[in-house]
């Protein structure tokens, strides 16, 4: 059986990279929209056996309750990669022989994008591994079996993961999806999203509606006006 887990952390305190771009009412904003194209994309996944969400933000745990996902509900987050870890190990104590991790800011992505990384089927141990845009971060990663090897989530995390794979003599399959990598950390991220067609998207309607997009679009047409 296969699991995909969705980590949630409290969105009152996202995206704190993006302070210089972003108020702390527009950062939780665009966290909470770019939260809503994940759970579309999730909800519409056919190749996961169950459907884990990893969170202690009581928002977050009502749209799990109305999707008729299971909970585990924690405490307090230490880190994500504390959190997938737990998660990972229940998972193996219900008999779950792998789980695929997705992060809650790819706004892009698609069902199928999920769906194709969870049909993988490796013969023996193996890491299924999306980088981040610049190839540095992990953004989705399956593990069989789920603990296979500890999360490393954070600067450069897509080497550390596959180095974990090695010495534990695994398979790494590498995986390259434009939308998967196209997460938003930082002005870098936002500037490069703005590049793709958001038009069906709940992240792009709140850019336009924000007037987040317009400030950025000036920006790049005059950017003395940001000095």
């Amino acid at each position: 059986m296969r699991a995909l887990l969705l980590p949630v952390k409290d969105l009152r305190n996202a995206k704190q990279r993006l302070a210089s771009a972003l108020s702390p009412s527009d950062r939780r904003s665009l966290a909470e929209a770019m939260l809503s194209d994940t759970i579309r994309a999730v909800s519409e996944v056919r190749e996961a056996d169950a459907i884990f969400v990893v969170t202690n933000y009581e928002p977050v745990v009502q749209i799990a309750r109305a999707n008729g996902w299971e909970i585990l509900r924690e405490d307090n987050q230490v880190s994500e990669s504390v959190s997938v870890d737990a998660a990972s190990r229940s998972c193996e104590k219900r008999g779950f022989s792998a789980v695929l991790r997705i992060p809650l800011d790819i706004p892009l992505v698609w069902a199928r994008d999920i769906d194709e990384l969870l049909v993988i089927d490796p013969d023996g141990p193996a890491v299924v591994i999306v980088p981040s845009r610049d190839g540095t971060g992990t953004n989705a990663i399956l593990r069989t079996p789920p603990t296979l090897f500890p999360s490393h989530f954070g600067s450069g995390s897509f080497a550390k993961h596959c180095a974990e794979a090695q010495r534990a003599e695994a398979q790494v399959i590498i995986r390259r999806n434009p939308r998967l990598e196209m997460d938003v950390d930082d002005e870098s991220d936002l500037r490069a999203l703005l590049q793709h067609g958001l038009g069906a998207t709940a992240t792009g309607e709140w850019l336009a509606q924000s007037g987040v997009l317009c400030r950025l679009n000036d920006l790049s047409a005059h950017p003395a006006a940001a000095r």
